[in-house]
């Protein structure tokens, strides 16, 4: 159905097996930052216009890759299409974050929440096979979703928030309404992924984005333990490949050790973590994804290939040879800002691509 890989560096790299250089892809990587993107935002009206269209949405999944030679491409979608689907109403502005028309606030609002049809999702499930086949082999794809936590905080706070006082209310005050919503969303994520894993989708990964807002001990019965419901009920291979898991926990690093047993093949980590340090604490039982401060971007390309280097040399050495052993992603610590000049990147892909192939001389 779709053409063989050409580009396998990523997909290698997730499973811990040698590589010729250290691939990289960005979070955000299709996004307002490309001129050519927010040509084809305007062409579709709004977000929710481009994200819900798999002829937008494949154009502007394949546009980063034309202009560099990046090692995989991402679904463009948005990791709050799952509550969307229940009924909630999302909502874009222009220049404004998400907003869901109708929060989760009380008991009756859980009552009714409910993994919603698959059917309704379908123009995601579209889009992963249109991009599929458009990239015709070029690099691997990768699917996602939100975290069951991740999609909560949306879900009570209705937008982003500053200080989560209104899903943490419910959290400490009624834990049973937490628990209730979360394995809703632990179960929709799971069949939502795996319906881009059958549409086409050759890595997954998981948005914990607001996982490091919660206090010790809530981390692991809020967000942990939901992200590892997700992770078991995956397919592990699809179409005789393997399909390789990933999570990344925004602000989880002092959590690693534990992250580390997830039943997962990568972990992201965010800028604040020492990837050297990060990979003794895990050894090789993960391969590691990230972790450049985004904000390094704005700074002139030799400040950018600069910290690029530095990023890779704190990793080390990759393994060589057979079998398995320690192998990083290059990614940011977060997602590429919308200011951040396109000819930076150009910088940063070329750097790590050279730089990583002298690391294993």
């Amino acid at each position: 159905m779709f053409a063989p890989l050409q580009n396998d560096t990523f997909l290698r790299a997730c499973l811990r097996q040698a590589t010729e250089h250290t691939p990289i892809w960005l979070m955000r990587q299709a996004g307002r930052y490309l001129p050519e993107y927010r040509a084809t935002r305007a062409k579709a009206g709004s977000f929710m216009g481009l994200a819900t269209n798999p002829d937008y949405a494949t154009e502007v999944t394949l546009q980063p890759l034309e202009r560099y030679p990046l090692d995989a491409a991402i679904l463009f979608s948005d990791i709050l299409t799952v509550p969307d689907a229940m009924g909630l109403g999302l909502s874009f502005a222009l220049g404004e974050g998400p907003r869901f028309a109708t929060p989760v606030r009380d008991e009756a609002a859980v009552a009714r929440l409910a993994v919603p049809d698959m059917d309704k999702l379908r123009y995601v499930f579209d889009a992963v096979t249109s991009i599929r086949r458009a990239l015709d082999g070029r690099v691997p794809l990768i699917g996602f979703s939100g975290s069951p936590w991740t999609l909560a905080c949306y879900m009570v706070e209705g937008q982003g928030s500053d200080d989560y006082r209104l899903v943490k209310s419910m959290l400490y005050g009624r834990p049973d309404l937490m628990h209730r919503m979360l394995q809703v969303n632990a179960d929709a994520v799971a069949a939502y992924l795996n319906a881009q894993i059958e549409a086409g989708a050759q890595a997954v990964m998981l948005f914990d984005s607001w996982g490091g807002v919660l206090a010790d001990g809530a981390f692991q019965q809020f967000s942990l333990a939901y992200t590892q419901q997700v992770l078991r009920r995956l397919k592990a291979t699809h179409d005789g490949q393997t399909i390789p898991r990933i999570v990344f926990t925004k602000g989880g690093g002092i959590w690693l050790d534990q992250m580390a047993e997830l039943d997962c093949e990568v972990l992201g980590l965010d800028w604040t973590v020492n990837l050297g340090q990060a990979r003794a604490r895990v050894g090789d039982r993960k391969a590691l994804q990230g972790n450049l401060d985004p904000n390094v971007l704005f700074a002139p390309p030799e400040a950018v290939a600069a910290e690029a280097r530095r990023v890779l040399d704190s990793f080390g050495a990759p393994h060589r040879g057979e079998g398995h052993g320690p192998t990083q992603i290059f990614n940011l610590g977060h997602g590429i800002s919308q200011h951040t000049p396109p000819e930076h990147v150009s910088a940063l892909v070329e750097t790590v691509h050279s730089h990583s192939r002298a690391l294993r001389r």
